[in-house]
């Protein structure tokens, strides 16, 4: 079986290289934190008392900002408002982050794991956040619901090369 080896190296699977190199691609979350966190309750204490239901609406931003030369900085920017009839009850503003390692990745593996696989390992911390956060200004804990990043991902990626094809000057006839 010392066959086993060469054959691996034949087909390029990641062996070993002779001056014991890591050449295998890898990618990683080295650490996480609250970058910046805001809670605002404008209008306690008469927003306990309300009893309509209030409009959620949720919106989110990725960031990525190269840190090193195998590292990024992934920001996770979530900003929420709670909206009824008489007003605001609470906003909250979170970006949470996370520093991510990457080698040996091509650029398309790197933005793929940048904009996808990185704020889908971020994005359940971030919602204990949240629901933290708005529990403790007085009202029932948010839980977000999961979002599909990678399904976010590939659609954006049709989306541009949709438009990329548009903006194509055409073939002449």
């Amino acid at each position: 079986m010392s066959d086993e080896g060469s054959i691996i190296t034949d087909l390029g699977l990641g062996a070993p290289v002779p001056n014991g190199e890591d050449t295998l691609p890898s990618a990683g979350i080295i650490s996480q934190y609250v970058k910046d966190l805001s809670v605002e309750n404008p209008n306690a204490p008469h927003s306990f008392q309300w009893q309509d239901v209030p409009q959620i609406d949720v919106q989110f931003n990725i960031g990525a900002t190269p840190v090193g030369e195998d590292v990024h900085e992934i920001e996770l920017k979530v900003m929420i408002k709670s909206q009824g009839e008489q007003g605001t009850a609470f906003l909250v503003d979170l970006s949470y982050a996370g520093l991510i390692g990457m080698r040996n990745l091509d650029d398309a593996q790197q933005h793929a794991f940048i904009y996808a696989e990185a704020p889908r390992i971020l994005f359940p911390f971030a919602r204990r956040v949240i629901a933290d956060a708005v529990r403790d200004a007085g009202f029932p804990p948010l839980l977000l619901e999961p979002i599909d990043f990678n399904g976010l991902y590939l659609q954006q990626l049709a989306a541009q090369q949709a438009e990329m094809a548009a903006q194509a000057p055409a073939g002449e006839a």
